[in-house]
């Protein structure tokens, strides 16, 4: 654009002047003066195709959530909660390089980062029923975005799978007792290449005082495994 206008001037400019310069009008001396200063201006503004742009890239990884010596919550009944990280790995960078090509008109040649991250966050005492609905900074997204694996904190859960693949096997353990979510290879671009603020809807099962099952009385809400309702009968 300044190439253009700047152009336009330095021709109107030397129209007023008489003269020539090697052979030429001031006219056309003008305007190719002009077209030099606004080519300028244009690739100091837009690039001038051969410096790079790097767009997108972050100094350092934050995690949400990481005390240490945090209380673990109990949970009872439906209660939406946000955890504690308990672990994560390394930050994966990906590039993307585009432009800065030859042929055709010069474009600067332009990367763009993008992060990915597993991690595992600790919800509450187990066991729990399920996890239902999921949020990142206040909006409800779909689980299945996120690559989730949920452990119940049964006492006889096994370790992650992707985490023993990254410590090592048999240097990982179970959280047993714990109930806790593996979100692995999450994308963090949808988040602005951060770890967004995560909670969780979990459910649990009403527990007896001291957590031990009574086999002769048996809870209800455990033995009930469906209730068939007949329409019109109250």
């Amino acid at each position: 654009m300044a190439t253009i206008v700047l152009s336009a001037a330095g021709m109107a400019l030397g129209s007023t002047m008489s003269g020539t310069v090697l052979g030429l009008g001031m006219a056309t001396v003008g305007r190719a003066a002009g077209a030099a200063m606004g080519r300028a201006i244009d690739q100091r503004l837009m690039g001038a195709g051969s410096e790079a742009v790097e767009t997108g890239r972050i100094d350092r990884f934050r995690l949400t959530g990481a005390s240490e010596g945090s209380a673990i919550p109990r949970v009872f009944g439906r209660m939406r909660i946000a955890g504690q990280v308990i672990w994560a790995s390394e930050f994966l960078e990906t590039t993307t390089t585009t432009g800065g090509g030859k042929g055709g008109p010069p474009k600067p040649k332009t990367t763009t980062y993008s992060y990915s991250v597993s991690l595992a966050v600790a919800l509450c005492e187990g066991e729990i029923s399920r996890v239902g609905r999921v949020w990142a900074d206040g909006a409800e997204i779909n689980k299945d975005d996120l690559n989730l694996r949920v452990y119940p904190g049964s006492m006889d859960q096994l370790p992650d799978p992707k985490i023993e693949a990254i410590e090592g096997v048999g240097q990982v353990p179970a959280y047993r007792g714990t109930a806790y979510v593996v979100m692995e290879d999450l994308d963090l671009g949808q988040f602005g290449n951060r770890v967004p603020q995560f909670s969780f809807e979990v459910m649990r099962p009403g527990q007896s005082d001291d957590d031990v099952p009574d086999t002769i009385h048996d809870d209800l809400t455990q033995a009930v495994k469906g209730v068939a309702i007949v329409p019109g009968t109250g």
